[in-house]
């Protein structure tokens, strides 16, 4: 499992991560926990839905 998620797009799932659950827990909805995907793909720097597209916004390592 190679990293293909970094920089601002890791910054920007966990700010949204963040804020979906923050909205589930003010609305008292279950809905907020879709919130723990984005923040999960962010901590462990790996997306499955950019494995069909080759899409990879990690620094290339030499």
């Amino acid at each position: 499992m190679n990293a293909n998620v970094g920089g601002i797009d890791k910054t920007l799932r966990i700010v949204v991560g963040l804020g979906i659950i923050g909205w589930g827990v003010a609305t008292q909805n279950y809905w907020g926990a879709v919130g723990l995907v984005p923040l999960g793909t962010a901590l462990i720097n790996w997306c499955p839905a950019y494995l069909p597209f080759g899409i990879s916004s990690a620094k290339k390592s030499d």
